[in-house]
């Protein structure tokens, strides 16, 4: 069995307690994700997802910044398609690598908002970024192990003898991570991903959508190279009622303005169409610990666990039964959640998996 490994989540576009109230606003800041990395990396989380928007702060500078600013966390920072030329990007990715003592993984995102991949003056249709995609990380593998110049004729790249110096850190590179729920998000994370990420989901569910990716990278022989987690949200107190009076209180002053912008911000997302569909055919609750909630005023990775520390155990525990490893974490505040997670959860999932945890 794989170890288990937990990631938390930055807010470099600032934080809150509740949406749509003005006083419970936390704007984002230098000092706000520092005691963000702070409270993770003390909490054991081994990877920290930084992410990407119009509303975010640039991920590649504040993942260098916040890597400088910590010993052992490694910045998840999203490579995506279109933005940065290959050739760059690598060598971006190996510096950073060599600089960090190899503290780098890669998110592979193709963009879930048409409207603004558009304003930023990326042109292909999602369908083809995927395809630009493929040929942006094929083009990364190979100047990270090639021995000599890379040649490369595709649809979108030609490279004529390119070479990169240095090398990454972590051999032969860093890891990959994509989240996604269209066909072509499984076919390039059977492909390429180390770790493919879910969202909120019923376990059964995620075991059977495990099997369909696992299938996919047999034809890549990847079949017991690819490993699979899940992009969740947490809401943990010791008392559960605590922890759901701090559920609704997040919702509870959201307009229905706020509503209806979420609803439709991502909606040519497929992973974000199953959540919303999740939403209407369950209503708040999946499961006695699983909550729809947040979906109605966060696009995304909108499922959350609630409950107290043996119920939230529980609850993650169910989806590793299913086939998961790496769980990609946030919650609200997230330097406060980050230390509840890591001083009430993590210790009962360590006793419960046995060697699969870092001390």
């Amino acid at each position: 069995m794989r170890p288990l490994e937990f990631g938390w989540y930055l807010p470099t576009h600032g934080d809150t307690t509740a949406y749509g109230l003005a006083e419970a606003q936390v704007a984002g800041s230098p000092e706000l994700c520092e005691r963000v990395v702070q409270a993770a990396e003390q909490a054991g989380f081994e990877y920290l997802l930084i992410p990407v928007g119009a509303t975010c702060w640039e991920a590649w500078i504040s993942g260098a910044f916040m890597a400088a600013r910590s010993k052992s966390i490694k910045p998840l920072i999203a490579a995506r398609p279109g933005y940065i030329n290959p050739v760059l990007m690598a060598k971006m990715i190996s510096t950073f690598d060599q600089m960090s003592g190899g503290r780098i993984s890669i998110n592979l995102i193709a963009g879930q908002n048409e409207s603004e991949v558009e304003a930023e003056g990326v042109r292909q249709p999602k369908e083809e970024r995927y395809a630009l995609m493929e040929e942006e990380v094929s083009i990364l593998k190979a100047l990270w192990t090639a021995r000599g110049p890379v040649h490369f004729a595709g649809k979108f790249h030609t490279l004529s003898g390119a070479q990169i110096k240095p090398r990454p850190k972590q051999q032969p590179f860093p890891k990959f991570y994509l989240g996604g729920g269209s066909r072509q998000a499984w076919e390039m994370s059977a492909k390429h991903s180390d770790v493919h990420l879910f969202w909120g989901d019923l376990p059964d569910k995620i075991a059977e959508n495990i099997a369909q990716i696992r299938e996919l990278a047999r034809a890549h022989g990847r079949e017991s190279e690819i490993g699979f987690g899940m992009r969740l949200q947490i809401i943990c107190r010791e008392d559960e009622r605590d922890a759901w009076e701090a559920a609704d209180h997040l919702v509870r002053h959201a307009t229905e303005r706020l509503k209806q912008e979420r609803l439709t911000l991502y909606n040519n997302s497929v992973a974000n169409q199953r959540v919303q569909q999740l939403a209407r055919e369950h209503g708040d609750l999946l499961l006695p610990h699983l909550w729809t909630g947040i979906t109605k005023v966060r696009p995304g990775a909108g499922i959350a666990v609630v409950g107290n520390p043996a119920q939230c155990a529980d609850m993650l525990q169910q989806f590793i039964d299913a086939g998961c490893h790496s769980f990609c974490l946030s919650g609200y505040l997230h330097d406060e959640e980050a230390e509840r997670f890591g001083r009430l959860v993590r210790p009962i999932l360590a006793k419960n998996n046995r060697g699969r945890l870092a001390a």
